[in-house]
């Protein structure tokens, strides 16, 4: 008989997932900002991948707070959006759509990110880990703040941008 799934094993499982994610996410964003060809979207990649540094690390120390191993797990979902990522890259390059297109590409890979940070935080909350609460809340902030400012990248300039024939 298979041993009984519990919310411990759920969040195991999850953390593993966002952590092969983000260093996932880490190779990524260095592709995104030399593709970018407004010099803001480029600081915003940039500045990205520094941030993502930053939540592998946190997401170390929550892995060490439940006494495991920081390992991931492959995440299709992830691996779906980058491969998006990585199509508009290709198809748009030289375009006056492809800052839009990049912007739309990474505000998926953060709308993941906000998923699964999200209920981290709140099955982390239900668990007691009030230590990986504070760890996971910041990075889900910081994802929800990424996300503002993308769609004022976007607003601002690229979708009109992207309207005009180059």
């Amino acid at each position: 008989m298979a041993k009984e799934k519990t919310l411990d094993d759920l969040f195991h499982d999850t953390l593993k997932d966002i952590y092969y994610a983000e260093r996932k996410i880490l190779k990524a964003l260095p592709k995104m900002a030399r593709g970018a060809q407004a010099p803001e979207l480029k600081a915003a990649f940039e500045k990205h991948r520094d941030q993502t540094e930053t939540h592998v690390e946190r997401l170390q120390q929550v892995f060490e707070l439940i006494g495991k191993r920081a390992q991931g797990k492959t995440c299709e979902a992830i691996e779906g959006i980058l491969a998006e990522g990585e199509e508009i890259l290709d198809e748009f390059k030289g375009t006056a759509a492809l800052d839009a297109g990049l912007i739309s590409a990474a505000q998926a890979v953060e709308h993941y990110e906000i998923a699964r940070y999200g209920t981290l935080k709140t099955w982390a909350q239900t668990m007691g880990l009030k230590d990986a609460v504070k760890l996971l809340d910041a990075t889900l902030k910081e994802e929800a703040v990424t996300d503002g400012d993308l769609t004022k990248l976007a607003t601002a300039n690229s979708n009109r941008k992207a309207m005009k024939a180059a």
